[in-house]
């Protein structure tokens, strides 16, 4: 245990993060959940990985806005595929949604074979960096993260097949960047499931609470006993997850 590593200059912005990445993955994952389609954003977060392990195949920095705008388009080409495939065979779209992150998935560790700093960069996209998360890079995920929830609660089903999985890509390929996928998928399913007991007009903010509380709890005891900080954030994601799930469940009984 090492109570002098709590650094503010590292905690705060890695917290902000994990705040910018909830401000849309919340709603995003609440009609994910109703559409039963659970799987599609570590498909998604997976595509725009793979676009970014392709640009650094060929020669662009991992950090560059080459690569940024390889994860993007990599990440759109698979919204459009989506959008097509739920649209020719729905009843099968999770299935086709689990093929999908499977191929990029294997396509990336193909193009990583040969690379000896590879494997390590892998292990970072998957897992992030979120300690190491500056205020520079903050910024523009919180303006493009502001623009998805101005459309989305505006628009909402409005927007379509394409519209739902076009905002989702940006916010997917927005996030992974900042906190690796795993922790991606956690933002997006761990509050909407903890959360689905509570009345409509307290589940929002049930979930955001939630994924604050499962950030803040995990950055810091990563902090305190050196561990990896974006695995312990998923854990500590999905055990404030279960207890806000059972409290809920205590208290329906008195409720009805």
């Amino acid at each position: 245990m090492n109570l002098d590593a709590f650094n503010l200059s590292i905690l705060v912005p890695a917290l902000l993060a994990g705040l910018l990445v909830l401000s849309t993955h919340v709603p995003l994952g609440m009609q994910v959940l109703s559409r039963g389609i659970v799987f599609i954003d570590l498909a998604i977060a997976q595509i725009a990985t793979l676009g970014v392990i392709a640009a650094d195949r060929v020669g662009f920095e991992p950090e560059g806005w080459v690569a940024q705008v390889a994860a993007v388009s990599a990440a759109l080409l698979g919204a459009a595929l989506l959008t097509w495939t739920e649209k020719r065979w729905p009843e099968i779209q999770e299935a086709l949604i689990g093929v999908l992150f499977a191929l990029a998935a294997s396509g990336g560790m193909i193009l990583v074979a040969n690379n000896p700093h590879g494997g390590e960069h892998l292990q970072e996209l998957l897992s992030g960096q979120i300690l190491w998360v500056s205020y520079k890079q903050l910024l523009p995920v919180a303006v493009l993260n502001a623009i998805i929830l101005i459309l989305w609660f505006l628009r909402g089903r409005r927007l379509g097949r394409f519209g739902f999985y076009g905002l989702f890509a940006f916010a997917v390929t927005a996030s992974v960047q900042l906190v690796g996928v795993y922790l991606v998928f956690a933002s997006l399913i761990v509050p909407a499931l903890a959360s689905r007991g509570y009345l409509p007009s307290r589940r929002l903010f049930v979930a955001y609470g939630v994924g604050a509380a499962g950030y803040a709890l995990g950055l810091g005891l990563s902090t305190l006993f050196d561990l990896p900080s974006g695995p312990l954030v998923v854990w500590t994601l999905a055990l404030v997850g279960m207890s806000a799930y059972q409290s809920i469940a205590k208290l329906q009984p008195a409720m009805k």
